[in-house]
């Protein structure tokens, strides 16, 4: 799901590696422990379904943590991608080509959610893909422009002021939530169209709080994000919330220029991202407690860092593994999943894989596993079957040399 360019600079394994085991979560390994959860209620079991899951709020586990990892992987690998575009191509034209990849990669997104199978106003026009094509547009600009300094002082800037404006700024004293909402207007579930009027007729202001559809980032959705929103209300990949997902970037960006220095040992580069990731992970806790919640939904400063630095370790454990101990055997799998996420990542929107596995061993087949094993067999030999089809396709792509770039 990065927006990869021109490979000018030498490729890093361990990134291609890094962004397949993120991609593998996404694909149905997160299906496949579920399921095995049904299998089996033992202790790691139900801590790693648990850590596949989405906090509702507030919190951090391991699910939240994949698409910030996307989103960092997406500045790691622009630094590699444009780096030597930008000594060779005035930077006016390099611009201008990231424009058009992010453009094209924001339609994709849209086709992700539906396209224009709904007419509109139900269009999504946000979302996954869409954030990652704003976030590689901002960051690839600005990676043309600015020296790293002024671009980690950027990321700094955005994170300071992104918590000043969710803290400071005065919004309707309203909560844009379903059943607060039934209440006051005596309707089931209100639409948006419904609720207009009340947001609009609301005079008291309040600040200062993070609750669902009570915050700045929530109610500026409301007010101006048109379409279909995930959220109803409101939604994750909203207008504000983009902001600091550019400062995820950024960080990418950072780790990339760290990575790709001469004048440094390998031991060192992998010391630093360790360094630096306990180190983000640490304040953004002490963030957290002090009064700005970690929260993916509204991508809080907090969050940016919790999810920044456990980017920064992972990168740096696979960067030692693979390309400076060079062992790559165990990686393949992720690596043919890795060059090529937007390929498969619209896949499972526009194919059922999961459909396509159950026409293979679903019926009679599911219900003697069941029988013959234990109950629930049947479908984790499902999962097991729908992501190793993924999988198959990910390294037919990669063989036959047949990568999606945009």
């Amino acid at each position: 799901m990065s927006a990869p360019a021109p490979t000018s600079s030498p490729r890093l394994l361990s990134l291609d590696a890094l962004r397949g085991f993120d991609m593998f979560w996404i694909l149905g390994a997160d299906v496949l422990v579920q399921a095995l959860r049904g299998l089996s209620d033992a202790a790691p079991v139900r801590l790693l379904a648990e850590q596949l899951e989405h906090k509702a709020w507030h919190g951090f586990a391991f699910y939240d943590l994949i698409f910030p990892l996307f989103v960092f992987i997406v500045g790691v690998s622009l630094v590699f991608s444009l780096a030597r575009a930008r000594e060779t191509t005035s930077r006016g034209a390099l611009v201008g080509k990231i424009l058009r990849r992010a453009a094209i990669l924001f339609l994709f997104g849209i086709l992700y959610n539906g396209g224009l199978a709904q007419p509109w106003p139900e269009v999504r026009l946000v979302g996954v893909l869409q954030r990652i094509a704003i976030v590689y547009a901002i960051c690839g600009s600005l990676f043309c422009w600015l020296k790293p300094r002024a671009l980690a002082a950027t990321g700094v800037a955005i994170l300071l002021g992104y918590w000043a404006l969710m803290a400071w700024t005065p919004i309707r004293d309203l909560t844009l939530q379903a059943e607060p909402l039934a209440a006051q207007l005596g309707v089931e579930n209100p639409t948006r169209e419904q609720t207009e009027p009340l947001f609009a007729a609301t005079t008291e202001r309040t600040r200062g709080h993070y609750e669902p559809g009570l915050n700045v980032a929530n109610h500026v959705d409301f007010a101006w994000l048109p379409g279909r929103m995930y959220n109803h209300y409101f939604d994750p990949e909203g207008i504000v919330s983009t902001l600091p997902a550019v400062a995820t970037g950024l960080l990418g960006v950072l780790a990339g220029v760290w990575l790709r220095r001469r004048d440094i040992s390998d031991t060192r580069k992998t010391r630093g991202l360790l360094f630096g990731g306990v180190a983000a992970v640490a304040l953004g806790w002490l963030w957290h407690l002090g009064g700005f919640p970690v929260n993916k939904q509204l991508w809080t400063s907090s969050f940016v860092l919790v999810a920044g630095g456990w980017s920064l370790v992972l990168l740096a454990v696979f960067y030692w593994v693979v390309d400076v101990r060079q062992q790559q055997g165990w990686c393949r799998p992720f690596v043919w999943i890795g060059m090529n996420p937007i390929t498969l990542y619209l896949a499972t929107s526009l194919v059922s894989f999961g459909g396509i596995a159950r026409r293979l061993a679903g019926g009679s087949i599911e219900q003697t596993l069941d029988r013959a094993v234990t109950p629930g067999f049947g479908e984790f030999v499902l999962a097991l079957l729908t992501l190793s089809l993924l999988i198959g396709l990910a390294a037919f792509l990669y063989r036959q040399k047949i990568f999606l770039k945009v």
